[in-house]
């Protein structure tokens, strides 16, 4: 009588333990793993902190020392005569803000300006909201100094569009041949996930 009341809790044990050593197996296993990344963009790890720096705009107006914090910002740091790339870049940006709906209020789009600064009618064109920052002081170094390099070019070269969270850390980049839409996607993950900013 006694073995015969131990088999259906022997039962349920098998069949709670089951599932969770199946998932091991498979895990540690070896025979299936999930991917190991959702994002579109390169991390910056760990990220850097970038320093508060009080930056002039095309005017000579000094910006707040703080101008890449409290909001999520989208970065591009190239020449004020904005080349193809640039224009690519900026209007990827926008286009990337203005699909996040509502959440648009939470993004920024910042153009750091290393020289011949600026084509006003081509930058109001690609994006009227667009921040501008002039980085060819030299108090603006320390801050450059921050953007990775990648491939041995100098980063107003890269093409890159970086992105900074609004307590101010450079966190990740986007390829020049990146898809714009995963800029996008990208976004939108981090502002659900995100209390601040």
């Amino acid at each position: 009588m006694e073995k015969r009341s131990r088999r259906p809790l022997v039962l349920a044990t098998l069949l709670f333990f089951a599932p969770l050593i199946g998932a091991f197996l498979l895990y540690y296993g070896g025979f299936w793993r999930p991917a190991a990344s959702t994002h579109h963009g390169d991390l910056i790890s760990p990220a850097r902190p970038l320093p508060s720096i009080a930056l002039s705009d095309p005017d000579g107006n000094l910006l707040p020392s703080d101008f890449v914090q409290h909001r999520w910002s989208l970065v591009y740091v190239g020449d004020g005569n904005c080349d193809m790339r640039c224009r690519a870049a900026l209007a990827d940006m926008r286009r990337a803000r203005e699909l996040l709906g509502r959440d648009s209020v939470r993004v920024q789009s910042v153009f750091l300006v290393n020289a011949d600064c600026c084509d006003r009618v081509v930058l109001r064109v690609a994006d009227a909201s667009l921040l501008i920052a002039r980085i060819d002081a030299a108090r603006a170094a320390p801050l450059v100094a921050l953007f990775p390099a990648y491939a041995d070019l100098p980063v107003a070269a890269a093409g890159r569009i970086y992105v900074v969270d609004p307590l101010g850390n450079l966190m990740m980049s986007y390829a020049p041949d990146a898809p714009s839409t995963g800029m996008y996607d990208d976004l939108k993950k981090l502002l659900n996930l995100s209390h601040i900013g």
